[in-house]
């Protein structure tokens, strides 16, 4: 039988129930993530809590592409050589990031926050779809590449934007081989990921 005090005082118990909530972890994996930092706790754990009280208090969404970062707009939409004409339409964030570790995309990015469903009421005005659709009128963007999942809401969200540009002078295209269906841009390898961007095919 465990004892309730075999893990430290309450403030460490709460901690690891904490860290257990976060994706990827479990309760062992927490308990064994917080006794590393508490051994480590005159480096690791203030660092690490400091930059989190920093992170916590100024990060934002970028107000163009919604992208987390600390100031209005982040650095991809600031920078001009990304200025290429080609939006990348992705599901959230993660998928953004895991685009950007494979290097193969030097456009600029548009979190659309989610996917349409209708079993849980999503429509396009809970996304990013209508800055979206905002944004591809008001710059001068040739290709709109949708990187999203291939789920089914993921696909069912792809066909719904490439229905509203239908008829505009700009080309949809998607990912093609190297994703598999019902598989998530963020858990794939760059290689993958470089390679279904380059292969992408016209919607």
């Amino acid at each position: 039988m465990r004892h309730p005090q075999a893990e430290g005082s309450d403030d460490i118990q709460a901690l690891i129930a904490l860290m257990a909530r976060l994706p990827g972890l479990g309760p062992r994996s927490a308990r064994r993530i917080v006794l590393h930092l508490i051994r480590r706790r005159g480096d690791q754990m203030a660092q690490i809590a400091a930059l989190m009280e920093k992170v916590a208090q100024n990060s934002r969404e970028c107000l163009c592409c919604g992208n987390i970062t600390d100031r209005d707009l982040c650095a991809i939409c600031t920078d001009p050589n990304r200025a290429t004409g080609e939006i990348c339409v992705v599901e959230d964030v993660a998928d953004l990031w895991a685009l950007e570790r494979g290097g193969a995309f030097r456009g600029r990015y548009h979190v659309l926050g989610g996917t349409l469903s209708a079993l849980d009421e999503i429509g396009p005005e809970d996304l990013g779809i209508p800055r979206l659709l905002d944004r591809i009128a008001g710059e001068a963007v040739s290709e709109v590449i949708l990187a999203l999942n291939a789920t089914v809401d993921g696909q069912t969200t792809a066909h719904y934007i490439a229905d509203a540009l239908e008829g505009q002078s700009v080309t949809v295209t998607g990912l093609a081989q190297g994703v598999p269906i019902g598989g998530e841009l963020d858990y794939l390898d760059d290689g993958t990921i470089s390679a279904a961007l380059r292969a992408r095919r016209r919607l």
